[in-house]
């Protein structure tokens, strides 16, 4: 039997959003992807300050009901992983099959997109640049009232960078876009779909 593929899940170290209001990564986007592919791959916690990255109160408010979501919370091995989470600068990417950013082949799901803003090809070219992608659109944004709380609109960041953006025809479904080893989702709807889609890259 082949060894497990390794999975890094990145998670953010941000605790506050530019209007200091408390934020951290977001607990459908973790929980969902993280049941679909733990079963069958071996899967380490990151983020950039290590141990407890900070998780979004409002989103275990509003997920309470979400069974995958509340799981997660009590789960005694990702409480484990998540005490244990390794800093970014202990971490060798080419140690893993594929990095994934909830809230990378390479995936990232709602704002876990935002991760790429700046990042480049050995070309120094974006790896949006010519490719198809997705994350949380501007409506999204502003639905939710985030517009002034973030630093950039990634649906902005993806076009500008070249990207070809693409979103769900209404706000909040799920929506998954795979452009070869790039693959995104737009919002926490996707995250599931966005795991499976991971799962498939893997095999």
């Amino acid at each position: 039997m082949s060894a497990q593929k390794k999975i890094l899940f990145v998670f953010t170290s941000a605790n506050t959003n530019l209007l200091g209001n408390p934020t951290g990564w977001y607990l459908p986007e973790a929980a969902h992807p993280y049941y679909v592919l733990a079963p069958t791959h071996n899967i380490t916690f990151a983020s950039p300050a290590g141990a407890n990255p900070p998780l979004d109160p409002f989103s275990v408010e509003q997920f309470k009901e979400d069974e995958e979501s509340q799981k997660f919370l009590g789960d005694a091995d990702v409480k484990k992983m998540l005490a244990e989470a390794k800093k970014l600068t202990d971490i060798d990417p080419d140690d893993y099959d594929a990095i994934f950013y909830p809230g990378g082949p390479t995936a990232a799901v709602c704002h876990g997109p935002g991760a790429f803003a700046k990042a480049t090809d050995s070309n120094n070219v974006s790896i949006f640049k010519g490719r198809r992608a997705t994350g949380f659109s501007n409506l999204e944004e502003e639905l939710f009232k985030m517009v002034k709380a973030i630093p950039f609109l990634l649906e902005d960041n993806i076009k500008f960078n070249e990207g070809a953006y693409e979103k769900a025809a209404e706000p909040w479904a799920e929506h998954v876009v795979v452009d070869g080893n790039l693959i995104t989702g737009q919002n926490p709807a996707s995250a599931r779909a966005i795991g499976q889609a991971l799962l498939r890259a893997l095999r």
